[in-house]
C-alpha cells in the first residue's frame, strides 16, 4: 500500500505514468460527463469522490485507489469536505 506522495510518484513512474500531481476539489463540486485524453491511476488522499462510469457509481474515500482509461466518459462528484486526489497520468 502506498503511504506517501513520494511513494505514489515512484510507483507511478515505474508503471509508465509520465505526469504526477495533486488535485484539490471544492466541497460538493460536480464535474459533469467528460473524458480525459490520458490514462489515470489515482488515490483519494482526503475527502470523498463518487465516480460514475456508465450506470455504475463507486464511492471512493481517503486511501482508496482507482484507475480510469483514456477517453472513458465519467462523472466526478466530490463530497461535503471536497477532496484531495493524487493523480498519475499516462499521456
Amino acid at each position: 500500500m502506498v503511504q506517501t506522495f513520494e511513494e505514489f510518484t515512484a510507483r507511478s513512474v515505474e508503471e509508465g505514468f509520465d505526469e504526477v500531481l495533486v488535485r484539490e476539489w471544492q466541497p460538493h463540486m460536480v464535474v459533469e460527463t467528460h473524458t480525459h485524453p490520458f490514462d489515470v491511476s489515482a488515490i483519494v488522499e482526503r475527502g470523498e469522490l463518487v465516480l460514475t462510469v456508465g450506470d455504475k457509481a463507486i464511492t471512493l474515500k481517503a486511501g482508496d485507489p482507482f484507475r480510469l482509461g483514456r477517453d472513458i466518459p465519467h462523472v466526478e462528484h466530490y463530497g461535503p469536505e471536497g477532496a484531495t486526489v493524487w493523480v498519475a497520468r499516462a499521456n
